[in-house]
């Protein structure tokens, strides 16, 4: 089997135009990452802020919830006994939520770009297809 030099040159340049793509291919799925992740994080921020804020106002709304249970308390028993009870019940408050909130962390996901990391595994799925394919024929 001879191969003619014009057959040599068109696989030549199909190659050539399939490591061009290739390289077009991955620097777009990178830039689409970074887009995605650019525009996660700036929403993260802006939640993060504004919750940030809401935790700061809920913990005055907290402390005067307890000013006010210690208050009450006292109109039936000793000042001391009121606040301890408090106490006793904001730290077993706090230490329930600890526990839930470490429960929460182990089984939190690290943030991916799942949308590019889509794209690329289906981009080389079609690449591994036109390979198979090209060494068929």
């Amino acid at each position: 089997m001879t191969t003619h030099p014009h057959q040599a040159d068109s696989t030549a340049d199909l190659v050539n135009q399939a490591a061009g793509q290739i390289s077009k291919l991955v620097r777009d799925e990178l830039t689409l990452a970074k887009l995605e992740l650019a525009e996660k994080g700036k929403r993260a921020g802006i939640g993060g802020g504004l919750f940030g804020g809401a935790a700061a106002l809920g913990l005055y709304g907290l402390g005067l919830l307890l000013t006010l249970a210690v208050v009450a308390l006292d109109l039936v028993w000793p000042l001391w006994l009121a606040v301890l009870v408090v106490m006793v019940v904001v730290f077993a408050a706090a230490g329930v939520t600890a526990l839930l909130g470490r429960k929460q962390l182990r089984t939190a996901a690290p943030p991916v770009p799942r949308t590019a990391m889509e794209n690329v595994e289906a981009d080389v799925q079609t690449v591994k297809t036109a390979a198979h394919r090209g060494r068929q024929a």
